[in-house]
């Protein structure tokens, strides 16, 4: 049935072009990807949560695939992030969303949901735990930790990471996406995000996939792949380059805790999850979250959880959605 299709169009959004994938009618649903994705990661929730009578729309977020991505890096704040989804509730002529995040689509959805409840009546947040605007900028922490090897730090530098991950675009989508993955952690048993080597890059330590994975979809890979080597990575890698910024711009909000039902979704060998704030943030949910309806740590599942646990994670979505 026509219904049952992904149809994938280019609305008008905030001032950018975006491309937006849909499927089914009903409540909205948006679902955000993050770093490096773009809507083809929703795939199964696309199908899963039409046939349970939403209407799933997972757009290629900012900077990413058939989206715009301004040259100005600094128009890549949480605030330019929110605005868009505030915006794309709009364009499919709606007023209200259920607004879902997967790694830096998880901020996101967090911060949409904190900054605009009119809007966005619940939020689900995958890999990234939620903890308020806080007093501590993260990159500033580092430096006082005497941390100078992070990834988010290498990452800050415009055109270092875009030269290492576009040299062979294939490969660092391959090795990021397997490595990342509960299979490539339990091989690899170090995290992607992480310490960088001296010397090795990002990508220095990350491996190829052995064999795929059963999750793992290789025409959606290829899709990844023609994507980003369209593109480049260097929308993506502006998110990061605006941690500072964001947290500047997020002071009003210092403290501020989530009221809408809530729920928070994980791989128990997510490399997030190894964080030191990552325990500290899950553990103060009742307080930050006080609608919270569920926090699922999926064993064995590693950072990709959509992909990885898609039956799981379709599953926990249309449980939580149906109790709304």
């Amino acid at each position: 049935m026509a219904e049952t299709a992904v149809a994938v169009q280019t609305l008008d959004v905030n001032g950018l072009r975006m491309q937006v994938a849909t499927q089914g009618n009903g409540p909205l649903v948006l679902l955000c990807h993050g770093f490096p994705e773009l809507w083809i990661s929703w795939r199964a929730q696309l199908v899963a949560l039409a046939a349970a009578g939403y209407r799933a729309v997972a757009p290629d977020m900012r900077g990413y695939g058939g989206t715009s991505a301004p040259d100005d890096a600094t128009a890549y704040s949480q605030l330019h992030l929110v605005g868009d989804m505030v915006e794309l509730v709009r364009a499919l002529k709606e007023t209200q969303a259920v607004i879902v995040g997967h790694d830096w689509g998880a901020p996101v959805a967090w911060n949409a949901a904190l900054l605009r409840p009119d809007v966005f009546r619940a939020v689900v947040g995958m890999s990234v735990p939620f903890a308020p605007p806080g007093r501590v900028e993260l990159l500033a922490a580092l430096r006082q930790a005497a941390i100078d090897d992070f990834y988010l730090q290498y990452f800050q530098t415009p055109g270092l990471a875009e030269a290492e991950l576009e040299r062979d675009v294939g490969a660092s989508i391959r090795r990021i996406h397997f490595s990342a993955s509960g299979e490539g952690q339990a091989l690899l048993r170090r995290p992607v995000f992480g310490a960088i080597e001296q010397g090795k890059g990002f990508l220095g330590h990350l491996i190829e996939p052995p064999r795929p994975p059963d999750w793992w979809d290789e025409a959606d890979i290829a899709h990844y792949v023609a994507e980003f080597r369209r593109t480049g990575f260097r929308g993506g890698l502006n998110w990061y380059r605006n941690i500072t910024r964001s947290w500047e711009l997020l002071a009003p909000w210092r403290g501020q805790v989530i009221h809408q039902p809530a729920m928070f979704i994980a791989g128990a060998s997510d490399d997030v999850l190894k964080f030191p704030s990552s325990k500290p943030q899950i553990d103060n949910f009742s307080k930050t979250l006080p609608g919270l309806r569920g926090c699922h740590i999926l064993e064995g599942a590693g950072h990709w959880i959509q992909r990885e646990r898609a039956m799981a994670v379709n599953a926990l979505l249309i449980d939580f959605l149906n109790q709304l």
